[in-house]
């Protein structure tokens, strides 16, 4: 059970050991330097004013097969069209996979990109891809774990900071880890403290708690305090050696203000929603999850990456046939989505959240020898949901065996230039340095969707 059991916010279970606020995530020091960094967050930089923007992204590693979602393909051969069926949506003319009737039934307030592609059948090429906007290494490189440019939620990070200050952020929950290839979430050259901070706990546990904010049960506010001061004071011995050393002081001091904080507490603490509401999302890792990213976002936290894995089903064991991983993992989305997309409009949440679901590609539109699909990068869908976007569409079109794009092909930058549309960043213009000094664009080519934007 998760548990606040003293006036400064904290409990006394620790995730904190050792200064480590993540298995994957922020170091102390790291959290403190975004945090710093984000106590004032950016002004919006095309004068949209959009500051408390924010976006919850559904990572589906492993790759979601276009057919059993957003592009099936009812009347093409049973070995294309698979096991399932599809539905009539909300929408006229515009039909689902069988396996989404929340969605079907919401599809006027969401949108599909059906022509996405980069071509890549490649697990690690196409999480970078997807996840940056730029290619990435391949599966067999020798640096196919490097992450060469930095992920949507570390540029959110960097460029917006949280949207209320004392809030992390850039969210990953539950963690980062499962799916495949599933590396490329960090923040590459634009530092660790542009990282996400990684909850680790799944909120659909009994045992779940954010050991992220909790102190380890040796360790006191008084013993918290005295290592306070003996990193401080490290600091400044060093400072004079060490540029990045000494700047840790002040991140040190906004990190502890972190895990004191009450407020950061309690926007991850699940426990106080209403039974009936998290019954309403449903009660698994996908469901409360989505959960938590909304009480995140409405506290004021900017990207919540939702990790939903693994979607990688070849039918060859260990891995699943398309038709028993579809029918594991598609209906706990399907409720999650629905749920946070109606929450989020009776909030009045939903002009500010931008809501995407997607993959790193899809799956072969013929099914293969084992009842599975292997990887498609030649045309898939990604999901986008929210109120100031242009929502009831399936845009793009793909042929009717769902193989290769008829109509209006879109590239992975192009999500990502909707996303950050969205925030109010520019990304025609924004650019980082790496670490030879080389100025980066945060896009290159791509352009947000116009079909989307108003």
């Amino acid at each position: 059970m998760f548990r606040v059991i003293n006036d400064r916010g904290l409990t006394r279970r620790s995730f904190v050991q050792g200064g480590i606020l993540g298995v994957g995530g922020l170091t102390l020091a790291e959290l403190l330097q975004a945090k710093a960094q984000a106590l004032t967050p950016n002004p919006s930089p095309n004068g949209r004013g959009e500051q408390e923007t924010s976006v919850i992204l559904f990572w589906l590693s492993g790759g979601p097969g276009h057919m059993e979602t957003w592009d099936p393909k009812p009347d093409a051969p049973d070995i294309y069209r698979g096991p399932f069926g599809s539905i009539a949506t909300s929408v006229p003319g515009v039909r689902f996979g069988e396996l989404l009737p929340e969605q079907a039934r919401l599809a006027q307030h969401l949108s599909v990109v059906r022509t996405v592609r980069h071509g890549s059948g490649d697990h690690t090429k196409s999480n970078h891809w997807m996840l940056t906007g730029f290619e990435g290494p391949a599966f067999n490189a020798p640096d196919f774990r490097n992450q060469k440019r930095p992920s949507l939620g570390s540029v959110t990070s960097r460029l917006r900071g949280a949207n209320r200050s004392g809030m992390p952020p850039y969210v990953a929950v539950p963690h980062l880890r499962g799916g495949t290839d599933n590396f490329f979430h960090y923040a590459a050259y634009l530092g660790g403290g542009a990282n996400p901070f990684v909850v680790e706990s799944d909120p659909n546990a009994l045992e779940y708690r954010v050991r992220n904010l909790h102190f380890a049960p040796e360790l006191t506010f008084e013993r918290l305090e005295d290592r306070r001061g003996l990193l401080q004071a490290v600091g400044e011995v060093q400072r004079f050696h060490d540029r990045r050393t000494s700047d840790l002081g002040e991140h040190y001091n906004r990190a502890f203000e972190l895990m004191t904080s009450r407020e950061v507490a309690g926007a991850f603490d699940i426990t106080r929603e209403p039974a009936a509401m998290r019954d309403r999302y449903g009660r698994h890792t996908f469901g409360q999850s989505a959960l938590v990213a909304r009480r995140l976002v409405e506290a004021g936290v900017t990207f919540v990456t939702c990790n939903c894995v693994p979607w990688d089903h070849h039918g060859t064991p260990p891995q699943l046939e398309t038709e028993i991983g579809a029918r594991m993992l598609i209906p706990p989305l399907d409720r999650a989505i629905g749920a946070l997309i109606e929450d989020l409009m009776q909030r009045g949440l939903y002009e500010k959240t931008l809501v995407v679901a997607m993959g790193e590609f899809g799956r072969t539109p013929r099914m293969n020898a084992n009842a599975g699909r292997d990887h498609w990068g030649h045309t898939f869908s990604v999901l986008f949901g929210n109120a100031r976007l242009r929502m009831g569409q399936a845009i793009g079109r793909s042929n009717v065996r769902g193989e290769y794009v008829v109509d209006r092909p879109f590239t992975p930058q192009d999500v990502a230039a909707t996303v950050y549309h969205h925030l109010g960043i520019d990304w025609a213009s924004a650019s980082f340095t790496d670490g030879l000094a080389r100025p980066l664009p945060v896009i290159e080519h791509g352009e947000a969707i116009r079909e989307l934007v108003r």
